[in-house]
């Protein structure tokens, strides 16, 4: 394929497995070096072996969003090994499934910490870069859950994804005379190892809902977000582009 993104240097937030390792694999594809940054240090270093096995620019390295300290040093990494970052997705997240009554505040606060005020730490490190050079991309993942659809047991999910998009349009304004775009994805279920754990009553019911009658795959994702991230969005900012095989299109039950 055409290697729209040759030579430039993306950082993937929980690019170990799942959504994460498919938009790296996506932006690798199209010639990016690729940083898979994740909590565990292992798997990310094992995925970044795994593309390089393929051909592709990758390095995995250990780093947890929550602290400020700790992705601060990431993109110092990054930076001192590949003079740049062109391109952040931030993609770590969280999604545990628990009823509204037994909400805490330590998962409340977690699921903000990870999902929230992770994308919010990732940005602020690498976008010096990015201003620096007069050039940037940053692509958060959110959800349809939270922005446009609810599903029990997700409230704390939903609501970190909503503010996501609240912090995406406010930054994008912030950062656009300096060209850096902010924008977001918004997937809708995929077939990632958390969808697994799931009982076949619950994935049939999930299935049901989507138009295309298959789960989205993290490399769907991976290539939105690929879009996002290119010189061909140049004059995209502060959207975002749902990526749900048509789940959120149908008016009622049966439709």
């Amino acid at each position: 394929m055409q290697q729209l993104l040759a030579e430039q240097v993306a950082v993937i937030t929980g690019g170990a497995r799942g959504i994460g390792l498919g938009i790296g694999s996506a932006l690798a594809e199209a010639g990016a070096r690729v940083v898979l940054a994740d909590v565990d240090e292992a798997a990310a270093a094992a995925a970044a072996a795994t593309l390089r096995e393929g051909g592709l620019a990758a390095e995995g390295i250990g780093a947890d969003v929550t602290a400020r300290g700790s992705v601060e040093s990431l993109a110092a990494r990054v930076t001192s090994t590949h003079g740049r970052i062109d391109i952040l997705a931030a993609n770590a997240g969280i999604y545990p499934n628990t009823e509204f009554a037994a909400i805490d505040d330590a998962l409340w606060d977690r699921v903000m910490d990870i999902n929230v005020k992770g994308a919010v730490h990732a940005a602020q490190a690498c976008l010096p870069s990015m201003l620096a050079r007069g050039y940037g991309r940053i692509v958060l993942t959110s959800s349809i859950t939270g922005p446009v659809t609810g599903q029990t047991g997700f409230a704390p999910y939903g609501a970190s994804k909503a503010a996501m998009l609240g912090l995406m349009r406010s930054l994008a304004v912030e950062v656009a005379a300096h060209g850096v775009t902010v924008n977001a994805v918004m997937p809708g279920n995929v077939e990632t190892p958390g969808l697994g754990e799931t009982s076949e009553e619950h994935r049939n019911r999930m299935l049901s809902a989507i138009p295309m009658g298959r789960f989205g795959t993290p490399r769907d994702v991976g290539v939105a977000v690929r879009f996002l991230a290119s010189p061909d969005a140049a004059y995209i900012t502060g959207q975002t582009l749902i990526v749900d095989g048509g789940q959120v299109l149908p008016e009622g039950v049966g439709s």
